[in-house]
């Protein structure tokens, strides 16, 4: 029953998400406490995502015409495209309304409806500007590619704690993740962790 529920809840997350997209209304923290500066991640990813939506498409019209002469397969089959095509349509739209968000003294890195960890800016070791194609699963690291591929990584001074869409709880030390404009948020980071104008490189 708690697995549902989270489930629920997520598809939920992705409904409001195509909701605000349709509106044209970001979910850009909106508590009305202190400056944010907000970092997309989704750049490029239309095409992509339009593609697999039309594949979508195509199988729903496919599979419509051959159980056309089996009623109650054809309706069930119906559906479940049919969600299918919400659900593809809601996990572009939550990439694109959900951006990472920074805050005066925390950065929320978030990815579509799955992903939303406030990370404190003075656990904040180091960031870094280092782009990444692999991602093989480690203890203590948090991976979250766009496209296969992490721009920013951020290394913690101290675990926090990450939660999976089951609950299931992970303590992490560093964490890559993408930004479209990594510099820019490399950049806003370190001047809110320390002050400074002090620009990162990118490691060569």
């Amino acid at each position: 029953m708690r697995t549902a529920a989270v489930l629920a809840r997520h598809e939920l997350r992705l409904l409001v998400s195509l909701l605000r997209w349709l509106a044209r209304r970001p979910d850009s923290g909106g508590d009305g406490k202190g400056s944010v500066q907000v970092f997309g991640y989704a750049q490029g990813q239309g095409a992509v995502m339009a593609g697999f939506w039309f594949v979508c498409a195509v199988e729903t019209f496919a599979m419509a015409v051959l159980l056309r002469n089996w009623p109650t397969a054809h309706r069930v089959v119906l559906v479940l495209d049919l969600y299918t095509l919400l659900f593809v349509a809601g996990l572009y739209a939550a990439w694109t309304v959900r951006p990472h968000l920074l805050h005066d003294d925390v950065l929320r890195v978030r990815q579509a409806a799955h992903v939303d960890l406030r990370v404190p800016l003075d656990r904040i070791a180091a960031v870094r500007r280092e782009t990444r194609t692999t991602h093989e699963r480690a203890d203590g690291e948090l991976n979250l590619p766009v496209g296969s591929r992490t721009t920013v990584t951020l290394q913690l001074t101290v675990p926090i704690a990450h939660f999976t869409l089951l609950g299931r709880r992970r303590d992490v030390t560093l964490i890559r993740l993408h930004a479209d404009d990594d510099r820019a948020l490399a950049d806003a980071v370190t001047r809110a962790r320390s002050g400074s104008s002090v620009r990162p490189d990118r490691p060569r």
